[in-house]
């Protein structure tokens, strides 16, 4: 399809006069749409904790309603500004101000600028590349942060959140480097989920409320991949080895970080903060190359669950509820 739509399906939010915010799947027309230079008829997108956030109104994620989530999409060009975008043509969109104030990938039609959109590798499908979505992209800035200064010969690396969707693509993605993966989590009742994604050993996350609260603890880890933050990233920078690093992309488990400088300046650790959201559309499309080829992920089927418009918003309850387990993909009915 070449030409706008008249009307297209899209999963909505709206305030109610008392304040409660609804998720329920509307036709739209394309009005609802930004005046961008590009259309693009949406086939695949993910879900993700952000995206939830949007759904239930979360002002400092999404300030206007109504309003689409979906900070992940992938589809076909409908028509382009940009003479290097043409009609049909299969791209991948991700982050920026998509499905926060931008409507997302939860329609079946987005318009932005053409300066968002990455066009498709060519050795995997849309359907790979929004499996993977914002939190593969995450997983993979922190894996190739992490490999800077961390080789495979150094020792155990410890990704925390394993079973969230950063989390499990960081433990598969280690692993297939060649790195001994610790995964970390609540829900230790799926660690066969996590070995077989790769992990050499799953341990339960309150192992870290257990440590001692101690400027420095016993040196355990060449790395961390923390998805979660506050109390738990703080205790677990004294645990790291000398020369050792960790990198940091989630707030679950607080915003604050309450730590030392003892192990910057006694350890030498180095500490990352990744963000996948605004970085230079260069660096998104390598990451994007990387998974395409070197870093290629076999077993994403085992980690996903497929969804249409009409089930996602009971996806979204689950994700609220921490029900959710690896990664889940909307295919739209048009695709």
């Amino acid at each position: 399809m070449n030409q706008t739509p008249k009307q297209f399906r899209a999963l909505r939010v709206n305030e109610k006069s008392s304040g409660e915010f609804v998720a329920e799947v509307e036709q739209v027309t394309p009005e609802v749409l930004p005046d961008h230079d590009t259309l693009i008829r949406v086939q695949w997108s993910s879900l993700n904790y952000k995206d939830a956030l949007s759904a239930s109104g979360h002002k400092g994620v999404t300030r206007r309603f109504p309003h689409t989530p979906g900070i992940d999409a992938a589809g076909t060009v409908v028509h382009s500004g940009d003479s290097s975008l043409q009609p049909g043509q299969e791209v991948i969109v991700t982050g920026y101000d998509l499905g926060m104030n931008t409507p997302g990938g939860f329609g079946e039609y987005i318009s932005v600028p053409s300066s968002w959109c990455i066009p498709k590798p060519e050795h995997h499908d849309l359907r790979y590349f929004m499996i993977l979505g914002t939190a593969g992209l995450t997983a993979g800035l922190s894996v190739e942060r992490l490999s800077s200064i961390v080789s495979p010969e150094d020792g155990e690396v410890l990704v925390t959140g394993a079973t969230g969707g950063v989390g499990c693509l960081a433990v598969a993605l280690l692993a297939k480097l060649g790195y001994q993966v610790v995964a970390s989590t609540s829900k230790v009742d799926h660690s066969d989920f996590l070995v077989k994604l790769g992990a050499k050993r799953v341990v339960e996350r309150s192992f870290v409320e257990e440590l001692p609260n101690k400027p420095m603890l016993t040196s355990s880890w060449a790395g961390i991949v923390d998805t979660v933050g506050g109390t738990v990233l703080s205790t677990l920078l004294k645990t790291l080895n000398h020369s050792g690093a960790a990198t940091t992309c989630g707030m679950v488990a607080g915003t604050e970080v309450d730590t030392s400088i003892f192990p910057f300046i006694l350890r030498g650790v180095s500490l990352f903060g990744i963000d996948s959201v605004e970085i230079p559309l260069e660096r998104k499309a390598a990451i994007w190359s990387s998974f395409d080829n070197d870093w290629a992920l076999p077993k994403l089927d085992d980690i996903v669950q497929e969804v249409n418009l009409d089930e996602l918003p009971t996806a979204i309850q689950k994700i609220h509820l921490g029900k959710l387990l690896g990664r889940v993909v909307l295919r739209h009915n048009a695709s």
